[in-house]
C-alpha cells in the first residue's frame, strides 16, 4: 500500500507538545519512506505571514494560509503535517472542509502544567497582563469537540502520544505498519 496524502492538524495551547509530537511522527515517517513536510506554526508565520498581527482576523488569515499549503502538499501525495495553535474551531473546520482527507489532533494540557514548563514566562506575562491577546489566558482557544485523535502532553510522554497518533493512521489506514525484521 503506498502512503495517501492527507493532513494531520495539531492543535493545542502554547506548550502543549504539538511541535515535539509531530518531530516525533515526522521521523518515524521518514523511516518508513513517506512523503512528510510539517508546516510549524512559528515557521510559516515567520515565512509565509510575516507582518500579520494577532487579532481574530490575522490569526485566520494565518490559519488559512497553513491549510492551503497543506492542501497542495497532501493533494500531491505528502503527509502534510501542521503544528500550529489554531485557536478557532470556525477556521479549522473551514480547513478540514477544504482539505479532503483531514486528521485533527488535540494536544490537550492543562494551563496549570503549561505555566509550569514555560521556561520563556510568556504564560506569567500574560497573566500579568504584559502580554495582550495571549491565547488561552486573554485571548480564547476553542478546543476541538470532535478531534479524531486527542493527546494529552500532561499524562503521556510524547512518545506515548506519538504512538496514539500512529495507530490512529494505521487503522485509518492512511499509513501503512512499520515493517518487522
Amino acid at each position: 500500500m503506498e502512503h495517501k496524502g492527507f493532513v494531520l492538524w495539531f492543535t493545542g495551547l502554547s506548550g502543549s507538545g504539538k511541535s515535539t509530537i509531530s518531530r516525533l511522527f515526522e521521523t518515524e515517517m521518514r523511516k518508513r519512506g513517506a512523503s512528510i513536510e510539517i508546516l510549524d506554526g512559528d515557521e510559516v508565520r515567520e515565512n509565509l505571514s510575516k507582518g500579520l498581527g494577532f487579532s481574530k482576523e490575522d490569526r485566520d488569515t494565518n490559519i488559512r494560509r497553513i491549510g492551503y499549503v497543506a492542501k497542495l502538499l497532501a493533494r500531491n501525495g505528502a503527509i502534510a503535517v501542521t503544528a500550529a495553535i489554531s485557536p478557532y474551531a470556525e477556521v479549522r473546520d473551514q480547513v478540514r472542509r477544504s482539505c479532503g482527507r483531514f486528521v485533527e489532533v488535540y494536544a490537550e494540557c492543562s494551563i496549570e502544567e503549561l505555566c509550569k514548563r514555560d521556561v520563556k514566562g510568556l504564560y506569567a506575562k500574560a497573566l500579568s497582563g504584559e502580554i495582550k491577546n495571549f491565547t488561552g489566558i486573554s485571548d480564547p482557544y476553542e478546543a476541538p469537540e470532535n478531534a479524531e485523535i486527542v493527546v494529552n502532553s500532561e499524562t503521556q510522554s510524547a512518545e506515548e502520544s506519538t504512538a496514539i497518533v500512529i495507530e490512529y493512521l494505521e487503522k485509518q489506514g492512511l499509513i501503512k505498519a512499520a515493517q518487522t525484521a
